[in-house]
């Protein structure tokens, strides 16, 4: 793939993913408190693992003495580490796929090191990349798959003899697009023969073992209520055969993320829950044989979300992840822009605080949004993330275009977001004195002059790009009773008699224009393909004078299943004008999205195609949904950014657990 073209920087955000500042604690002896609830200076003491350097998650205790396998991202990328309690520094465990930007629930067992990787593409489209590989740990490193080609797996666990590996896996099936419960199976294949698999049981995710004989894992029973199932394995991987679960939790409150306490004299799991009424995920220890309770973080963090828990081997220590906390020592700012590993050369990317970025014309400056609730409004940071201004504030802001032909000149739209066609959003025009971006107070606010381009009772008009010449703008606006697309005068509006004329029409959705840099074709995401589905946008191109508006087939040809399931959105163009860069679920789900916090579709991944549909390349692999790109082609740096002297907010924890959980 000709990809020598491609050069500049990438600005995108993702859903929550700069406020969680994770880090790995655990608690000693937590049977201690099965027997009988203890007052609060009883309860047991939490201690952190982890360094608090960026974000640490998904551990595994290899051993009692707390030695510790776990996923950080503070090389840029989900990598694996090990950290030894006698040495200070954390040592990168080779995984035999350097090219991966993705790994996830590492294990080490029978002298290898096993993990989840997305660096293979499979042969066909909405087909997730997630497999599972080991390593040897000795001096040959060497890495292999696990997982058969065509096939894929999640969250593998590994038995007490470490003979039995079980994984939750589509097996060949392709992702059907659900990214609530997935509707994977149970597989449990030896470790020494991994060709050889059975499904031990239909629906289930997040595989735990009790011994070599019993597994536990959690689903969506029928009632609604996430719960923790088991189910039980004949002896011999000659017998195995799909069994009936029993359901082990009851209904009233949601369960998953279980892990089983295999050397304990309690038969236990340890589980994440949702209870109604309570705002935060927390980790319960649950006797599967007095069907009891037992809360373990709500007694010590009651406001802080708590994730994915751990045993050590002898179930001396019980672990999990959640945000660090405001007093802990480590990395307690969250950057204005993080670097993120680039899988192409030329690029580089780096993970914005905030949402719908834009660059200014030199490049050295970016518009965008914070957020839309306390820090809504609209503030620009310079490139190298290093100093931040307010434009305004108090103000719900989104959709940003700063215009190509004037520095001092920036577009947004003003009004609630992703609302009713009804709705009233402005576009309005905000201008500046540049000279204000000289200004050395990082949190300085700038003097604005905002100008709203259209009228009120039009409704909702959102998504400004502005054309190359400054003179007009491209908008999405809900006036006809459709969400289509216009365009405007940029100077006058149309409050000011400036023109105004509708460039698409009918009965769907256009939306996210984006302007070529030559001024030819203004790109956006459509679902007039198929208008009653409002889940699936494909990308179209048009002319700005209304001709030549054509599809462009990502996906598949015309007519093909795969290119009605298309998610493509925020398309914009590179310089050249010749490769769109949008947000995509073509990869499907990497990771299981109910071990996460809140993405609202957890398969946002950042994605180029050509202009004619071909040379398709992913540009990002994690469990997080990625979206609202922007691309400059200016010649960038490769000097690795320290974090720790990037300037950006207080590190609060403050994100969402899974919003479609009704509790």
């Amino acid at each position: 793939m000709d990809t020598e073209s491609l050069h500049g920087s990438i600005i995108f955000s993702t859903v929550g993913r700069t406020n969680y500042g994770f880090d790995i604690f655990c608690l000693k002896s937590p049977f201690s408190f099965l027997d009988s609830q203890l007052h609060s200076t009883q309860y047991p003491t939490e201690h952190r693992l982890t360094d608090g350097s960026s974000v640490n998650f998904n551990g595994q205790f290899v051993d009692e003495d707390q030695t510790l396998v776990f996923v950080s991202e503070r090389s840029g990328s989900p990598r694996i580490y090990l950290q030894r309690p006698s040495q200070l520094k954390i040592e990168q465990l080779p995984d035999g796929s350097p090219d991966s930007l993705f790994l996830d629930r590492p294990l080490l067992g029978n002298k290898r090191l096993y993990y989840i990787s997305a660096h293979q593409p499979p042969e066909q489209i909405f087909t997730s990349w997630s497999a599972l590989y080991s390593t040897t740990l000795d001096d040959e490193k060497t890495a292999v798959r696990l997982t058969p080609y065509g096939c894929v797996d999640y969250s593998p666990a590994i038995s007490q003899s470490g003979h039995l590996i079980a994984v939750a896996s589509y097996g060949d099936r392709r992702w059907p697009g659900e990214f609530h419960d997935l509707t994977t199976d149970i597989v449990v294949f030896s470790e020494s023969n991994p060709s050889k698999r059975t499904v031990v049981c239909q629906h289930g995710g997040w595989p735990t073992w009790s011994g070599d004989s019993t597994i536990y894992f959690h689903r969506q029973a029928d009632d609604g209520w996430w719960s923790i199932f088991r189910v039980d394995l004949p002896e011999g991987l000659s017998t195995l055969q799909c069994a009936d679960p029993v359901r082990v939790t009851p209904p009233g409150v949601h369960c998953f993320t279980p892990a089983a306490a295999t050397h304990s004299s309690k038969a236990v799991i340890a589980i994440a829950t949702r209870r109604p009424g309570k705002s935060h995920r927390h980790i319960e220890i649950f006797d599967v044989e007095s069907h009891k309770f037992y809360p373990v973080t709500e007694l010590l963090n009651p406001t802080i979300h708590h994730y994915n828990p751990f045993f050590s081997p002898e179930a001396t220590f019980l672990s999990y992840h959640r945000f660090r906390g405001e007093s802990s020592p480590g990395d307690a700012t969250i950057p204005n822009l993080d670097p993120v590993i680039s899988p192409t050369k030329g690029l580089r990317m780096l993970r914005l605080n905030g949402s719908f970025p834009s660059f200014s014309p030199s490049g050295d400056f970016i518009a965008f949004n914070q957020d839309f609730n306390a820090n809504s409004g609209l503030k620009i940071v310079k490139s190298d993330g290093s100093k931040r201004w307010t434009l305004f504030k108090g103000r719900t802001t989104f959709g940003n275009s700063w215009s190509p032909a004037e520095p001092n000149v920036i577009f947004t739209s003003v009004g609630p977001v992703f609302d009713s066609v009804k709705a009233t959003v402005q576009i309005a025009r905000v201008s500046f004195d540049p000279l204000n971006l000289t200004n050395e107070d990082c949190a300085g606010e700038i003097p604005v002059e905002i100008k709203v381009l259209t009228k009120e009772e039009t409704g909702n008009n959102a998504f400004p790009s502005c054309s190359p010449d400054g003179k007009h703008v491209v908008f999405r606006s809900g006036r006809s009773g459709h969400k289509n697309l216009y365009i405007v005068d940029a100077i006058k509006g149309e409050l000011e008699g400036g023109e105004i004329r509708q460039l698409t029409k009918g009965p769907w959705i256009d939306t996210m224009p984006s302007w070529s840099p030559d001024g030819k074709l203004i790109a956006f995401s459509s679902n007039r393909h198929n208008p009653d589905n409002i889940t699936c946008f494909s990308i179209y191109v048009v002319h700005p004078d209304g001709t030549g508006l054509r599809r462009i087939y990502v996906a598949g040809p015309e007519g093909s299943d795969e290119a009605d399931k298309e998610r493509l959105n925020h398309v914009c163009f590179s310089k050249d004008c010749e490769w769109l860069l949008f947000t995509a679920n073509l990869g499907g789900v990497t990771a299981e999205p109910v071990s996460l916090p809140n993405q609202y579709q957890p398969y946002g991944d950042l994605y180029l195609v050509k202009l004619d549909g071909s040379g398709l390349q992913r540009l990002t692999w994690n469990g997080y949904e990625n979206g609202t790109p922007a691309w400059h082609p200016s010649a960038t740096t490769t000097v690795e950014v320290k974090r720790s002297l990037l300037v950006g907010d207080k590190l609060r924890g403050e994100f969402d657990d899974v919003l479609w959980m009704n509790c």
